[in-house]
């Protein structure tokens, strides 16, 4: 019979926790929102950016597909 391993798994990410405030983490106020980290304004310029780049790779190898199957007709 042939042998099989199995793959090590990692061991589990265990939390930090500490005290807000100290160490290095961020602080807690009671009733406060915190506000999105995001900007929205570069992100749907970069998701346009991608699209375009996108779309011209798609039409770059629909052309090479063409450009194939006219040269296997001759």
């Amino acid at each position: 019979m042939a042998k099989t391993s199995t793959p090590k798994r990692n061991p589990p990410v265990q939390p930090n926790e500490s005290t807000p405030g100290l160490n290095g983490a961020g602080l807690l106020y009671q009733g406060y929102v915190e506000t999105s980290n995001v900007n929205v304004a570069e992100e749907l310029v970069n998701m346009i950016q991608v699209q375009r780049a996108y779309e011209i790779n798609s039409k770059a190898v629909s052309t090479t597909d063409q450009m194939l199957q006219k040269l296997t007709q001759l």
